[in-house]
């Protein structure tokens, strides 16, 4: 058994130097001041495998019952998940898209080749409108993925008009003769995807360059604001934020990404439910590299916006192996166990803590492909371990960040070690604190003391998604083997606030 210490600042835990395993509670009289951004908890959508087509959308002359072609049992799964922001239509098919081809009467759209995912041929049935009103019904923000590797400057500032001008203009007047009268006001526009690579392979010179064309001509309205965000870095290609934010002036830029998965190695990934713990090990430090990664970029987008008005995007995250046995490979289907749980946990602390900077992320991706909180075979859907560590965070959305540091606290295999916990604390509108902790060891639980002395809480309840082994997961014959339940190894005595954490596991507390 191992002890851990956490401390937080600002409406804050202090450690106490006088007592082993201690954390003192105190509230100071201004209220933290950083808002955890609700659009942390996004999503992803991408023309890909069976995440639109057979995923989401199923056709209105479908048996399964659907709103429009959209499968009702997904919407209600992700309304119940708060999901607050929804990003389409790629990634890597973003730049290959042209939107003109998705709108109008479906059976006069062309078919186009999805040369990124599977060389499949699709019918264009899903477009702007399908997808728009969809995340009405989803009651989110729908994040679009503009063209800018095969695509032209005057085709992206059309479909900004298409989709948000309300006055009389040729694209707002072909949007109303194709059914929608008032415009969406979409706000979240991403300025091509992975320039870097499959958007174009270009230079990060060149790219800003690109940018600044662009949105040049993509413009706001009287209602609309736009929020635009550049195509940014891999991983620690600290080269490429750099470059961008010496060539873009702060002003033309909201929002510059960053894309990480937590993979193994690219060339020889694991099996998403046959692993071993040295791959369950391993995929852990690459999840813990998001850590690194979002504080470097952090740091670089401090020196040339030290008021911290561009968000750092992280629009692709999550984990990636080899698809499922009899697959497609290139509809990146795989299951979803307790090492999906671990990262995400992980890495919604991560981006939770760093709330000042990270104020959007998506999750890769929503349903049926990589790390997916929905699975779907014909009419059958289940909800993956992802998903439920998704919605026990959705407390902290537009909370209050309470700042706190974790002790050192290792997870050892071998001769190598990790941190083997990983918290975040917030306070929400009506006053309550919660606090989310996940024990990524694989064997070992771990205690954590807090005394809340000085802030008096009369209970403490929580809930907890653990499972007896790292492989677990759900499945069409067994949809509920891992779900959250009430977490009954936190006590409150007195001012002593007690967590045993067991291996493998994410809580979420509630104090009041």
């Amino acid at each position: 058994m191992k002890k851990t210490l956490l401390s937080l600042s600002t409406f804050l835990f202090v450690l106490m130097s006088y007592s082993q395993s201690s954390i003192k509670l105190i509230v100071k009289e201004s209220d933290p001041k950083i808002i955890i951004n609700k659009n942390i908890y996004g999503h992803f959508a991408e023309h890909l495998g069976h995440c639109i087509y057979g995923g989401f959308y199923v056709g209105d002359t479908s048996k399964i019952k659907n709103t429009n072609g959209v499968r009702n049992d997904i919407i209600e799964a992700l309304k119940s998940l708060k999901i607050p922001i929804l990003r389409w239509p790629g990634g890597c098919f973003a730049d290959t898209y042209h939107w003109k081809d998705g709108i109008g009467e479906k059976s006069k759209r062309p078919s186009i080749v999805n040369t990124n995912w599977g060389n499949v041929t699709e019918d264009n049935s899903f477009g702007t409108h399908d997808f728009l009103n969809m995340c009405k019904l989803l009651d989110c923000e729908p994040y679009l993925s503009g063209n800018v590797g095969s695509g032209t400057v005057q085709e992206l500032a059309d479909w900004v008009q298409y989709v948000n001008f309300d006055n009389k203009s040729p694209m707002s007047d072909l949007r109303k003769k194709n059914g929608q009268q008032e415009p969406w006001g979409v706000k979240f526009w991403g300025v091509g995807n992975e320039a870097w690579g499959c958007g174009g392979n270009m230079k990060p010179e060149f790219y800003a360059d690109k940018f600044r064309e662009y949105t040049t001509f993509m413009n706001n309205t009287n209602k609309t604001q736009l929020f635009k965000i550049a195509s940014g870095a891999s991983g620690g290609d600290y080269n490429w934020t750099e470059t961008l934010m010496k060539n873009i002036p702060v002003g033309m830029l909201d929002g510059i990404a960053m894309h990480h998965y937590a993979v193994i190695d690219w060339q020889n990934k694991s099996d998403a439910t046959d692993f071993t713990e040295q791959q369950y090990f391993i995929t852990m430090k690459e999840a813990w590299k998001m850590e690194e990664f979002v504080t470097k970029h952090s740091a670089i987008l401090d020196k040339y916006d030290p008021k911290k008005k561009v968000a750092l995007v992280v629009d692709e995250w999550g984990g990636w192996y080899d698809v499922e046995k009899g697959t497609n490979p290139g509809f990146l289907y795989q299951q979803n166990t307790m090492r999906d749980a671990m990262i995400a946990g992980i890495t919604l602390n991560i981006f939770n803590n760093h709330a000042d900077r990270v104020r959007l992320a998506c999750l890769a991706q929503c349903v049926n492909v990589l790390q997916a909180v929905i699975l779907t075979d014909k009419e059958k859907m289940i909800l993956t371990p992802t998903y439920h560590v998704m919605e026990m965070y959705n407390v902290h959305q537009d909370a209050k960040l309470i700042p706190l540091n974790v002790s050192k606290s290792n997870y050892v295999l071998g001769k190598d070690s990790l941190q083997a916990i990983s918290a975040s604390a917030s306070v929400d509108a009506n006053g309550k604190t919660h606090i989310s902790l996940v024990n990524i060891d694989a064997s070992k639980e771990q205690t954590i003391s807090i005394d809340l002395s000085s802030e008096k809480y009369k209970s403490v309840t929580g809930r907890i998604l653990t499972s007896a082994k790292l492989q677990d997961h759900n499945s069409f014959d067994e949809e509920n083997k891992i779900k959250p339940v009430i977490f009954k190894t936190a006590s409150l005595k007195g001012s002593i606030l007690t967590v045993q954490l067991p291996p493998i596991s994410v809580v979420v507390l509630e104090l009041k």
